[in-house]
């Protein structure tokens, strides 16, 4: 069982799962099932603001429709505080921990550059706070939890990974983010660290997702290797946009699977475009998931890998 691939959808029940949405899911579930392995469903609903009950039996059904089935799940984020709370108190103990009063407003605000993801690079603005100053301002307002990254010249602070797609890739998280957030000021735990937790706990050994997300992969290793988990295996596959550039949007609702049913007797016909897109079938061919199991490969993936993807409707 040591060799098996695990991989996961990990979807996040804010709305109607879009055609882009659709694209990242059967790239992780080709590549999962093409080496026999186990698909793991984990509902990431972390942040109550977005969290849609419907939602998350919508992209069940929604899944089903398409033909991606999974072995294990749905695992539910909102349901795991406790061992998120478990991981902090590791990393606290470590004396990697502090509070950090800066608002969000604040953080854009600031001549810092942002991270390839788009999140500002932290300052450092409260790294140095007097325990005094941290209880002065606690009283005035909650803080968040920063993450301190090892100094710039410091080699544990770099970090390496070879992408499935993208190839090499390393990144010195001092000058690339900066100390992160591990929990937000409202209590909610941050992306990075669920991420991570969840993996590890679910025995996740391959991670197949967007390339917006490619950026905060060193942020997860180094996580990874502060908890003493495994490092799984990354992929990141293209975005989908609009022909006028712009990102597929849940908000949006560009090319929702609500509307996409409405009008397609089957999925076939969007899982051949998709898959068209990457080289695995010819243009114009409708293809079932199971069809393009034996179809799937990395190295096609490469051959025809682009920044995004141009997609209408």
């Amino acid at each position: 069982m040591d060799n098996v691939v695990v991989g996961r959808f990990a979807p996040t029940p804010s709305g109607r799962m879009h055609a882009g949405n659709v694209f990242a899911a059967l790239m992780a579930w080709l590549s999962v099932r093409s080496a026999g392995g186990r698909m793991v469903l984990r509902i990431e609903d972390l942040d109550p603001r977005g969290h849609r009950p419907e939602a998350t039996r919508l992209l069940m059904d929604d899944l089903c429709w398409l033909g991606l089935d999974w072995d294990e799940g749905p695992y539910r984020q909102s349901e795991r505080s406790e061992v998120y709370a478990e991981a902090i108190a590791r990393l606290d103990e470590l004396g990697l921990l502090y509070p950090c009063f800066c608002t969000r407003a604040e953080l854009h605000a600031a001549s810092a550059p942002h991270a390839s993801d788009g999140t500002p690079i932290y300052a450092g603005t409260c790294r140095g706070l007097s325990t005094a100053e941290v209880t002065r301002r606690s009283a005035v307002r909650p803080p968040a939890t920063r993450l301190r990254v090892p100094d710039e010249d410091d080699p544990a602070g770099t970090v390496s990974f070879v992408d499935l797609a993208y190839g090499p890739h390393t990144q010195v998280l001092a000058r690339e983010c900066g100390d992160f957030l591990v929990r937000r000021s409202d209590g909610v735990i941050a992306y990075q660290l669920a991420v991570v937790v969840d993996d590890a706990l679910m025995g996740v050994n391959q991670v197949v997702r967007g390339n917006d997300l490619l950026g905060s992969t060193a942020r997860q290793i180094y996580l990874q290797r502060l908890l003493g988990y495994e490092q799984p295996s990354y992929g990141h596959v293209p975005l989908l946009v609009a022909p006028d550039g712009r990102r597929l949007s849940k908000r949006d609702r560009d090319l929702d699977l609500g509307q996409i049913r409405a009008r397609e007797p089957g999925p076939e016909v969007l899982l051949g475009r998709l898959a068209a897109a990457v080289g695995l079938v010819e243009k114009g061919e409708s293809v079932s998931a199971d069809d393009l199991v034996e179809r799937f490969s990395w190295e096609t993936i490469v051959e025809h890998l682009a920044e995004d993807i141009v997609f209408a409707s």
